[in-house]
């Protein structure tokens, strides 16, 4: 178990400009492009990743192995296709740094209830990133690579989060808790920093 912080950090050391697009930059054009790029994207973007490990620790403790990461995915499958219909989520990018505060606070402070809330609220967000990334690189993506690439999200997220369920079930994650809720503090910091200068300078 005391693995789990080291490998949490070590994601945090990896740059989030390595994501989101595994092809190079090549356009994607048929179903299995769509498919390797929803595979990578969770993987690339650490905070993504590190929320997907969460839901798996919250999952594992509250004994819904399958039930809990399945609950997610639903939920950031919605959002990616809200992304992709109707353009970003409000505040997507802050929400997504205070997804991992509140579920590693949950897990740190042993209150995973509540837990499952945070799993279908957040992945909204975390969807609606996923589909404006997408958008990012390929604006005219087709059917095919859209619907690749939703398959792929779901199947990645959902194998790392049962994943991690299935390899911590019984074990005390208080510490990968508080080591999540580091990372999204972090990252709370950095979309607040500028609108709070400008606010202090102007």
């Amino acid at each position: 178990m005391k693995r789990i912080p080291l490998i949490l950090g070590a994601f945090l050391l990896a740059s989030p400009a390595w994501a989101h697009h595994p092809l190079g930059g090549m356009p994607m054009e048929t179903l299995s492009h769509g498919v390797l790029s929803g595979l990578a994207h969770p993987v690339l973007g650490f905070d993504h990743l590190f929320f997907v490990i969460a839901v798996g620790l919250a999952a594992g403790a509250l004994g819904r192995v399958f039930s809990g990461p399945l609950a997610y995915v639903l939920a950031m499958a919605a959002g990616c296709g809200i992304g992709a219909i109707d353009g970003p989520l409000p505040l997507q990018e802050l929400a997504i740094a205070l997804s991992l505060v509140a579920l590693g606070a949950v897990l740190a402070l042993g209150r995973l209830r509540y837990s499952p809330l945070l799993f279908v609220g957040f992945g909204l967000f975390h969807g609606s990133a996923f589909a404006g990334a997408l958008a990012g690189v390929e604006a005219s993506a087709s059917l095919p690579v859209l619907t690749g690439y939703l398959a792929g999200l779901v199947a990645v997220q959902f194998a790392i989060a049962s994943g991690v369920a299935l390899m911590t079930q019984g074990r005390k994650i208080t510490l990968a808790g508080a080591a999540v809720a580091g990372v999204g503090v972090f990252l709370t910091l950095e979309q607040i920093e500028a609108p709070l200068l400008a606010l202090v300078t102007g």
